[in-house]
Parts: C-alpha cells; sequence; structure tokens
C-alpha cells in the first residue's frame, strides 16, 4: 500500500499480520518470500494505517502474529505500550522488562520487529534523546515521531 512515508509491504501468516516492511527496510525479507500479492489485501489493516495517517487513530486494533525469539516478542509486546506522540530511550524499555544492563540487546530487537508503524518501534530513541537507528531509515522515523507529535501536518 501507499503511505505517506513510502511503500509498505503488509504480510499475512495464515490470515493474520505478521509483517509490514517498508521499502529498503534493513531486515526485509526477499521479496520472493512473500508469496503470491493478494488482489484484496487486508482491508482493516488498510483502514486503521489510512486512519492513522489521516490523524484520527492513535492506536491500532488488529490481530498480529510476531514470530521471533521469546526475547523480541517481550521487546515488541512492550513496544506497544509506549504511547502515541511520546518516546522512551532502550534504557527506559531495557529497565521496564526487567532487565536493566540489556539496553544494546532491545535495540538489536527493535530493529527487527517485523511490523513497523502498528508495532510503534520508531517511539525508541537514544539515551541523549539522538535518533540512533531505524530498519525504515532515520528520516522516516522523524517523519512519525514529528507527525505523532503535531509538528508535522499531512494534507
Amino acid at each position: 500500500m501507499d503511505s505517506p512515508c513510502g511503500p509498505l509491504t503488509l504480510v499475512a501468516t495464515d490470515g493474520v499480520l505478521s509483517g509490514l516492511y517498508m521499502d529498503l527496510q534493513r531486515y526485509r525479507p526477499a521479496d520472493e518470500l512473500f508469496g503470491v500479492p493478494d488482489p484484496e489485501p487486508f482491508p482493516e489493516v488498510i483502514r486503521q494505517l489510512d486512519e492513522y495517517f489521516a490523524g484520527g487513530r492513535t492506536d491500532f486494533d488488529l490481530p498480529i502474529h510476531l514470530g521471533g525469539t521469546q526475547f523480541q516478542r517481550s521487546v515488541w509486546t512492550a513496544l506497544c505500550e509506549i504511547p502515541y506522540g511520546e518516546t522512551v530511550t532502550y534504557g527506559q524499555l531495557a529497565e521496564q522488562l526487567g532487565r536493566p544492563t540489556a539496553s544494546r540487546a532491545v535495540g538489536l530487537a527493535n530493529g527487527k520487529n517485523p511490523i513497523s508503524v502498528i508495532v510503534p518501534c520508531h517511539r525508541v530513541i537514544g539515551s541523549t534523546g539522538d535518533l540512533t537507528g531505524y530498519g525504515g531509515g532515520i528520516e522516516r522515523k522523524r517523519f512519525l515521531l514529528d507527525f505523532e507529535s503535531g509538528a508535522l501536518v499531512l494534507s
């Protein structure tokens, strides 16, 4: 689907959203692994993403399937608890998970988040407030954070 932050590829596993990838995203699976495109893809996911980008949705209510290790899934689940328009640091997220020395591991798991935007990995920043790393590129992370803070209005 097209979006204000570029083309998004939606992927399902057994009919449930399991991937939302930006073009040129780090850790994006090879296109041939996505399977046959569905001509009627994900109407509810697209509707909610459209509402989000129109400024009318601050959280998502969708069934999702998160693969990955148990630690990765715990990080990705914690990402969903970061409120719209707010940020946390990798260290704060590690502390929240009861792993205060695991900020690097949290960063690695964050970078491998398979469902960007909906699982809001863009809301995690460096300890100094810097925008460190983002699988979709720093410019997209800045775009999403500016959008959520109200500093950027889409028309």
